[in-house]
């Protein structure tokens, strides 16, 4: 390999933030939280390890993703409750926020629709901030353990990863075949999951998730969300994933509705208001 003469010129250029975002619209964290101390519980959905379930958060409630017996990350999925293409957008969630979400940061919906979904109002693991090896909670970043992968590096049919977890839960929740909800799955956030890329090689790292029980994290539901969390096959992700080696635990979601007054300013935000006209 031969290097052109400026090489580290080249490598010096200062990067320039892609979506600067001192005009998006923020949320009012203290009118969220202020609601969420009145709402009281209306729901709850224990999942299982190795496995997904579905929840319903109706706009204007909140709800909680609870670490309860042991440390265990979740691959979380959202979408419109009442149009499922309209769905969580993690790539341009990860554009607006960064790698790694956290109190304060929005989940964003796909286009044409592009809008905050949810809003995150508390995380335990705040505290966590991005340590030695450029890790962090809460990514955006990962796609899901998926059966496809597996096939394609070790040669194994294995069903209760992430994505086939969250395609059984979807079908059943919608009566359909396996085959007519996988379309619907998408790349998720990874709730407690610790990770990050490699200085090296650039590759995407786990490592042992930090959450332990009683941790949390809480969304205020800024439209009607169907949810499907997967608990994870790697338990902590500490050494694997996509197999039955790694001790595994439930999760818990809890959703919360405020009271009648404690949101009368608030309404549901719009769809992206781009004409969508494309130029043409």
């Amino acid at each position: 390999m031969t290097l052109p003469s400026d090489a580290e010129a080249r490598r010096a250029v200062a990067p320039v933030t892609c979506y600067p975002t001192a005009t998006l619209p923020k949320p009012d964290l203290n009118l969220y939280r202020a609601a969420r101390l009145m709402a009281q519980k209306c729901d709850e959905v224990v999942v299982a390890p190795r496995h997904a379930a579905t929840f319903h958060a109706p706009a204007g409630h909140f709800a909680r993703i609870s670490c309860v017996d042991g440390p265990q990350v979740g691959d979380l999925n959202l979408w419109h409750a009442n149009d499922l293409t309209e769905r969580f957008y993690s790539g341009k969630t990860r554009a607006l926020h960064g790698t790694h979400v956290t109190s304060g940061d929005r989940l964003w919906s796909s286009f044409p629709n592009l809008r905050p979904m949810a809003t995150i109002i508390k995380d335990t693991l705040d505290w966590y901030g991005i340590d030695q090896f450029g890790g962090s909670v809460h990514d955006v970043i990962g796609t899901r353990c998926d059966p496809y992968t597996g096939n394609l590096l070790d040669g194994v049919h294995y069903h209760h990863c992430c994505h086939s977890n969250l395609t059984r839960a979807l079908a059943a929740h919608l009566n359909l075949p396996p085959a007519k909800a996988e379309p619907l799955v998408h790349d998720v956030m990874n709730v407690f999951m610790c990770t990050g890329f490699t200085r090296d090689t650039g590759q995407y790292f786990m490592k042992a998730s930090p959450v332990r029980p009683g941790d949390h994290i809480e969304f205020f539901a800024e439209i009607d969300l169907l949810g499907a969390l997967s608990a994870c096959p790697g338990g902590d992700c500490s050494s694997g994933h996509t197999s039955d080696k790694a001790h595994c635990y439930p999760l818990l979601v809890e959703i919360f509705k405020p009271q009648n007054d404690a949101l009368q300013d608030w309404q549901s935000p719009w769809p992206n208001q781009y004409d969508a006209s494309h130029g043409r």
